[in-house]
């Protein structure tokens, strides 16, 4: 498949927890999903490793760009997809979570982050339950887009111009399946708290043994909610109907919203999944100190030599800096948010009009 230079350039950056996928949207003429997907895949060696045909792949990912435009949703969209599928990346490579996984875990870890919110219609589950639209009556009010989303997906991988899978064999479709299913399932926001639950009771145990699904489910989950390292705000749909909670556009705080947000939901995450990557890659690094990541660079783990956890593996953190910085900024702005609703309030309290006697 041909790149466009601007494509190229932008794609320099791509193992970097910065990296400017709005960039990529632009030098892309709106298609990063195509360019990012394919240049993954490829780097990964899936392409040569599984037998897909470049052309398929292109077709593949194209139609999948299209499903992400379908309902011209402003937040989980094709570059809401790109960017949730080049931060996976970012886990794999730059903490050497690949190491962990065979060539099929990471196959179907990289295609479930580009194939997550397919055909999003912009509204929550809790919307499609409470109209009962078609899709909650299909999928029985139970975890009804994402369950869209992986259906929609492979109904299209079954067209053969978008057969990605045509050369794997049973047995490998069949765990392909299953780990893309648990992985989008994951994603589901009604599995969030329990689903972190689970995995910190684990990690308490003296040997905690970590399933790979589970542990590349919660990793999409973070990434598809890490955003407020990078920052969006969600837009919802309004049809009368009761608003999920921080989807009120009218109502919501935006600058408390985020705060909140950041505090109760991506800091506690983003801290869960450290500890059960560095719990299950610590073993790893200390036997294979030498690896190197796809770049071909030195890893960049690090390891704590401080007296109370030394020579304990760690990874390296960047989104920790970027959600103080962000939390920083939100509180300053929710601090003038609160000044100008007191002068509004004021002025309108100094417009109302004076009783007089008769």
């Amino acid at each position: 498949m041909q790149f466009p230079q601007d494509v190229v350039r932008v794609l320099k950056t791509l193992d970097e927890w910065s990296f400017d996928v709005f960039a990529l949207h632009e030098a892309s003429m709106g298609a990063p999903v195509k360019y990012l997907g394919y240049e993954l895949l490829n780097r990964y060696g899936m392409i040569h490793k599984f037998k897909v045909q470049s052309t398929i792949l292109e077709t593949f990912l194209s139609r999948i760009e299209e499903g992400y435009c379908k309902f011209h949703n402003p937040y989980h969209n094709n570059l809401h997809a790109a960017d949730v599928a080049q931060t996976v990346h970012y886990m794999l490579c730059q903490t050497g979570l690949m190491n962990w996984l065979s060539d099929l875990e990471i196959f179907a870890t990289l295609v479930a982050a580009i194939v997550h919110d397919f055909e999003h219609t912009g509204t929550t589950n809790n919307f499609h339950v409470m109209s009962g639209s078609d899709t909650a009556l299909l999928y029985n009010d139970r975890a009804v887009l994402e369950n869209h989303h992986i259906s929609a997906a492979f109904r299209l991988m079954r067209d053969e111009e978008c057969n990605i899978l045509q050369n794997l064999s049973r047995d490998e479709f069949r765990e392909f399946r299953t780990l893309v299913i648990d992985m989008v399932l994951a994603t589901d926001m009604s599995f969030h708290f329990q689903q972190l639950k689970n995995m910190r009771s684990l990690l308490t145990l003296a040997e905690p043994a970590v399933d790979k699904s589970k542990a590349v489910s919660l990793v999409l989950h973070c990434c598809d909610i890490s955003h407020p390292a990078k920052f969006f705000f969600t837009k919802t749909h309004n049809l009368g109907l009761p608003f999920s909670p921080l989807c009120d556009r009218n109502n919501t705080l935006v600058a408390e919203s985020q705060i909140g947000f950041i505090e109760f939901i991506v800091e506690p995450s983003m801290g869960v999944c450290a500890d059960m990557l560095e719990c299950i890659l610590g073993p790893l690094h200390s036997n294979t100190k030498n690896t190197t990541n796809t770049s071909g660079q030195e890893p960049i783990n690090e390891e704590n030599t401080g007296a109370e956890g030394s020579n304990k593996f760690k990874i390296r953190k960047p989104w920790v800096t970027c959600l103080s910085d962000n939390k920083k900024i939100w509180k300053e702005q929710a601090a003038k948010d609160a000044e100008a609703r007191a002068k509004l309030e004021e002025e309108n309290n100094g417009e109302q009009p004076v009783a007089t006697e008769e």
